[in-house]
């Protein structure tokens, strides 16, 4: 009996709440593993990691993916398949963007009365969807083009939320005035409300998706859009002009019709988009915007103006790339907190509560990629594709960072590929006008395609782990889904540009 109930005590805390299904293809995972190893061989193996690990990715609804999948981090080391010294490695190369996710989302959390102030007006003011998600969509664009698809994120994130849980306060019953409302448990919800909630959710979601999709078409015009750029201007020697030019014949065309398969989605409102602002959620968010215009006081003037004004910091510390962003994002935090009088310690700590999770899911990540690069997964694909016709090089050069964007992460494969391109390069093997033409066809190709999955873009995983997602019931599949049409598009038009225009 004791032993019985040892055991049944030790499954209902495995994983806590999630799925009893769930545990038990976990355990299967972590049985199968040492199996396959001795019967397949490490190559085969990798791979098989690699889906079960994105398995954990698209059940981040089920259960947050840092058990599951650091689980199966901890088993591939222990089975030799990488070491730790590798894992270590991996993550210190990717250490600003452990900096990004530490530092500047925390500072985006202090700006985030400004940020719903500003968006609370966008939202109020322009009645059209369509024209909305046009300007979040291209706001994502531009703005990551000169700051970094991440920060943005975390913007959308913290609007979004800040939208949702002022009206789930009035859907459960709650006076605007309240405190102490939770916004992520709908048992309190009005019968009457639940409709006008639902469609909220919907509304919401097309509008993160038209922004996230923006961060991909703007993070890939320029070496600070995303992190992987940057590495790629260094290699091939390419300042922050240079780089915007040389890619401009792929991405401006891709931009163009991204922006209109924006506004397409939104008249046609097909697969998930559509979704209007209902007026009763309307009229709560003009009832909170005029109730917090009255109950400002001087100090929340002041406040405002702060934040306003380290805003325009940090576009310009960003745009000019005067340190890591992540330092920038400390700079931020420094400045916020120190004159807008936030300075214990308690208050500080919420501002880290978004973060640090997916800081420590991103490191479990590096430990899955320190196992693609340790067992050559991907070396194959380039060897096929180094040995086709110079002619098509490009081309394939874009598929295949496509594909495998999508399965791994952007910035590895960036890194992997740029790499065994200037080693050709430097051997001779290539010359420099192929170079180029590969390496534009590697910036877009991880840049691109990879927005067909969360795990691709480090800004979508982000999204997908954050408290929003779960808000707004944004799973998994239903990112893949909405993020289809994009998919489509983006790899045609860049695939036409890295054919045709280069």
């Amino acid at each position: 009996m004791d032993s019985a109930m040892s055991f049944n005590t030790f499954k209902k805390n495995f994983l806590g709440n999630s799925p009893d299904w769930y545990k038990s293809a976990i355990i299967a995972f972590l049985i199968i593993n040492p199996i396959a190893l001795q019967v397949l061989g490490p190559f085969v193996t990798g791979w098989i990691l690699i889906g079960e690990f994105i398995f954990t990715l698209a059940m981040a609804l089920k259960c947050y993916p840092l058990q599951p999948g650091g689980l199966l981090a901890i088993e591939a080391v222990i089975l030799g398949m990488t070491t730790p010294d590798n894992v270590y490695h991996e993550t210190v190369a990717n250490f600003q963007v452990i900096l990004l996710l530490m530092f500047m989302v925390a500072g985006i959390y202090f700006m985030r009365d400004m940020l719903l102030f500003v968006f609370t007006r966008i939202l109020l003011d322009v009645r059209s969807k369509t024209l909305l998600s046009f300007l979040f969509c291209f706001a994502g664009a531009v703005l990551s083009a000169f700051l970094d698809a991440l920060t943005v994120t975390a913007v959308l994130i913290t609007v979004a939320v800040g939208f949702f849980s002022v009206y789930h306060k009035v859907a459960s019953g709650n006076e605007l005035a309240a405190d102490g409302h939770d916004h992520t448990k709908d048992e309190g919800v009005l019968p009457e409300k639940a409709e006008q909630l639902e469609q909220f959710r919907s509304f919401l979601r097309s509008l993160i998706m038209h922004g996230a999709v923006g961060t991909a078409l703007g993070g890939v015009t320029t070496l600070v859009g995303e992190p992987q750029n940057l590495l790629i201007a260094e290699k091939a020697g390419w300042d922050f002009m240079t780089f915007f030019w040389k890619m401009a014949p792929v991405t401006m065309p891709v931009f163009v019709c991204g922006l209109l398969t924006c506004v397409i989605l939104e008249k046609t409102a097909i697969l998930g988009y559509g979704g209007t602002l209902p007026n009763d959620v309307r009229a709560v968010l003009e009832e909170f915007s005029e109730q917090e215009k009255q109950r400002r006081t001087p100090n929340d003037v002041a406040a405002l103006i702060v934040q306003f004004a380290v805003a325009l910091i940090l576009v310009f510390a960003l745009a000019f790339h005067l340190a890591a962003v992540g330092l920038i994002g400390l700079m931020i935090i420094v400045l916020l907190t120190a004159f807008n009088g936030v300075i214990e310690e308690h208050r500080l700590g919420h501002a880290f509560e978004e973060a640090l999770p997916f800081t420590a899911l991103l490191v479990v990540f590096f430990a899955i990629v320190a196992v693609i690069h340790d067992q050559h997964l991907f070396s194959p694909v380039i060897g096929v594709v180094l040995s086709m016709d110079e002619a098509i090089q490009p081309g394939m050069f874009f598929l295949a960072n496509g594909i495998l964007s999508m399965i791994s992460d952007n910035v590895f494969v960036a890194t992997v590929y740029i790499n065994e391109v200037r080693a050709a390069l430097d051997a001779g093997e290539i010359s420099r006008e192929l170079f180029d033409k590969l390496t534009i066809a590697i910036n877009t190709g991880t840049n691109l395609p990879s927005v067909a999955t969360p795990n691709g873009q480090a800004a979508f995983l982000f999204l997908l782990t954050s408290a929003l997602a779960p808000l707004i019931n944004l799973s998994y599949m239903r990112m893949v889904i909405m993020a289809l049409p994009y998919t489509i598009v983006l790899t045609i038009v860049g695939l036409a540009g890295v054919h045709y225009m280069i």
